[in-house]
């Protein structure tokens, strides 16, 4: 399987490829918010390295959110537009599962708090055993949207299990986080989801026999409305 992944959920812009021959390249981009600029030549130029054509690919994986309005609505547009014009599927993954996976693979054992930053004082999160993958096992706190005290008020309620703290969201929040019993932040690391993580769970869900899905059908995961909506709703409401 020839299969790119694309994660643009986060400021981070990243690509991830596979060729059939197991060769991996992954390319990220951090703290500029050129989503439109860098993402589909960032593509080309990675698929190109490890010897393939944009014609060649398989299988597309996209990381579908939550995240930044702008940053998933390119990332899910790339993906869908080039697998309906290769005729290819996609496996769409959550930035919340795959900062978990990351984590599980980056040694950190047990469960883990993945945070991605929401702005507007707000971080999308979930706990949840990082080695269960995207299965949904082993979740202490469901994912959703949370203030920092909210998101600290519901891991008190845990009683003090050990969890590390990964993703942006967690990050900017960590003085927060931190007064909780039990919880640790990861600073210099795992500030985004990374790609060739996203590129992984991609190849374990096509393994295991789990169809990708028409590109038509994917969507991405917002878990609240765009700041242009709200702002409208407020101004019609006034």
């Amino acid at each position: 399987m020839n299969i790119v992944a694309i994660e643009t959920a986060t400021e981070t812009i990243g690509v991830a490829v596979r060729s059939d021959n197991g060769t991996r390249a992954a390319f990220t981009l951090e703290g500029r918010r050129r989503h439109v600029e860098i993402l589909v030549p960032a593509m080309e130029h990675l698929v190109a390295q490890v010897g393939l054509a944009v014609t060649d690919l398989h299988l597309v994986a996209v990381d579908l959110g939550p995240g930044l309005f702008t940053g998933l609505r390119v990332g899910v547009a790339a993906a869908k537009g080039l697998a309906r014009s290769l005729g290819i599927g996609v496996v769409g993954l959550s930035s919340l599962e795959i900062l978990a996976r990351a984590a599980a693979g980056s040694g950190h054992g047990g469960h883990v708090l993945a945070a991605v930053d929401a702005r507007r004082g707000e971080v999308f999160a979930t706990v949840r055993d990082g080695r269960a993958g995207d299965t949904g096992a082993g979740e202490l706190l469901g994912p959703g949207l949370f203030t920092p005290a909210a998101l600290a008020d519901g891991l008190r309620a845990l009683g003090g299990v050990p969890i590390v703290a990964v993703g942006d969201g967690a990050q900017r929040y960590a003085g927060v986080l931190r007064t909780v019993p039990g919880v640790s932040c990861v600073d210099d690391a795992l500030g985004a989801p990374p790609p060739l993580t996203l590129l992984a769970m991609a190849e374990e869900r096509y393994d295991a026999g789990v169809a990708p899905a028409d590109p038509r059908s994917v969507v991405p995961l917002y878990m609240r409305e765009a700041d242009a909506t709200r702002n409208f709703a407020q101004v019609t409401n006034s």
